[in-house]
């Protein structure tokens, strides 16, 4: 685990104060059903299971493709071809 300093403990534990302080205000600000309908579509999204890969990828893949092509093995690359 990570040291941190007193300071910077100090400086999160303030950023979290401060960040539940306007979360309240904006929750406060909104009308009594619209709250009620944010609170239940943040509950049913965290209840969901993580999205899985798409059906058309084989497993272990990666969802964004290589920039370019992959380069050559040294097999490949010493190869000589044959008359």
């Amino acid at each position: 685990m990570a040291k941190h300093s007193k300071f910077e403990n100090e400086r999160r534990a303030a950023e979290t104060a401060r960040l539940k302080e306007i979360e309240a205000a904006w929750m406060g600000s909104l009308s009594k059903p619209a709250a009620e309908a944010f609170v239940q579509a943040v509950a049913a999204a965290r209840a969901r299971p993580p999205q899985g890969p798409f059906p058309n990828m084989p497993p272990g893949t990666r969802p964004n493709p290589p920039k370019r092509e992959p380069r050559p093995t040294k097999e490949e690359r010493l190869r000589r071809p044959r008359d």
